[in-house]
């Protein structure tokens, strides 16, 4: 199974906007850095509902080293949807969806086109 690094220090920051933002649902493009992911970008002028995420990708900067994304589910279940599976194709690379209850356990990674992808969490 393909891997993934993301440091810690983003996957604590990931993990608390989860729980500010719940019960709505938190997204963002991550940036990586020598392959491992370091920083989020917060999706601008977002709308942040109960049930999805939406934003004007317009307003997105052009940035080479964005190479996932991040969003959360309000329920327990990281599983992509129909329109995650649509999202993912759209933007390429690694997605991440942060479950409820927002915790290390509930993160899980796919691929563009689905598949999991598992987690390393580094220094």
């Amino acid at each position: 199974m393909r891997k993934i690094k993301i440091r810690s220090e983003l996957m604590e920051y990931l993990l608390e906007l989860a729980r500010e933002f719940y019960p709505n649902e938190f997204g963002g493009f991550l940036r990586e850095k020598d392959g491992v992911f370091e920083e989020v970008l917060i999706i601008p002028k977002g709308y942040f509902g109960r049930g999805s995420v939406y934003f004007d990708t317009w307003l997105l900067p052009h940035d080479e080293t964005v190479k996932g994304t991040v969003h959360t589910h309000p329920s327990p279940s990281a599983r992509p949807s129909r329109a995650d599976l649509h999202f993912f194709s759209k933007f390429g690379g690694v997605h991440l969806i942060i479950s409820y209850p927002f915790t290390r356990d509930s993160v899980r990674a796919y691929t563009s086109e689905g598949e999991e992808v598992a987690i390393e969490i580094v220094d």
